[in-house]
């Protein structure tokens, strides 16, 4: 069979959409770097100021967390309905506050509280984009929205390509994507841990760090979500699509 050969994206509408793609893209990962900035020290200098014992169990509580938010998530969509970015906000903000207040065990009891506001934005993301969050492939999608670098790490975009994994959409391949989303996203939460626990700033460094997590999620999600959306209505292929956001966001970073 011969493969099919796929144009260079022409339209002027599909490229402006996708420049605005990427400037949101560049902007959610440069407020990361201000927060740290304001807490003092690096990513990785962060994570090494975790207790051995925190550090080895997060990977098992990151995918237990993102597998409990899950269902949670989910079944929250039937009781509350999806709120304003600014509010997901606020309320994140607020935990992270109260999280802070109470050092390294207050920021642990305050993290699965916080992953699963954070996968029911995504999912209202889906919903506003016009994805039903309730399908097993829109479930999949949100959870890969986790996969990105996180608001703590300077990103190039490259890692856009993760999200390229084709996965069968069954109960059993939930739980590998989980798997193989938790490492990253371990990482991840890991510096937000350290973070909050930071001497002195308590409730403030909490504050930020929610306030910083819950913007950058929720743009990313909307250009995760944006580029499927624009895929679907343009006829483009969602892959080709992908590689040209890819290249804009490296080219201005």
């Amino acid at each position: 069979m011969t493969p099919e050969i796929l144009l260079p994206v022409s339209d002027p509408a599909v490229l402006s959409e996708l420049d605005a793609l990427a400037k949101r893209h560049r902007a959610a990962s440069g407020v990361g770097m201000q927060v740290l900035g304001f807490i003092g020290g690096s990513a990785e200098g962060l994570l090494g100021k975790l207790p051995s014992g925190v550090r080895d169990g997060l990977e098992g509580a990151t995918a237990r967390a993102l597998e409990t938010a899950l269902s949670a998530a989910g079944r929250s969509r039937g009781v509350v309905s999806d709120r304003a970015d600014w509010v997901n906000t606020a309320l994140t903000t607020a935990m992270g506050a109260a999280g802070g207040l109470g050092g390294l065990p207050g920021a642990l009891t305050e993290l699965p509280f916080t992953v699963t506001m954070l996968l029911r934005a995504i999912q209202g993301i889906a919903a506003e984009h016009g994805f039903d969050p309730g399908s097993e492939e829109v479930r999949v999608e949100c959870l890969r929205v986790f996969a990105s670098a996180g608001p703590l790490a300077q990103d190039d975009g490259t890692d856009m390509g993760f999200l390229t994994a084709k996965v069968t959409i069954t109960g059993p391949a939930l739980n590998g994507l989980i798997a193989r989303v938790a490492p990253r996203f371990a990482a991840v939460l890991g510096q937000k841990l350290a973070a909050q626990a930071a001497p002195v700033l308590g409730a403030v460094a909490g504050a930020a760090v929610n306030y910083t997590f819950t913007s950058y999620y929720q743009d990313i999600a909307r250009v995760h979500f944006g580029l499927k959306r624009l895929a679907r209505d343009s006829g483009q292929d969602e892959g080709l699509l992908r590689e040209e956001l890819v290249a804009r966001i490296v080219k201005k970073a």
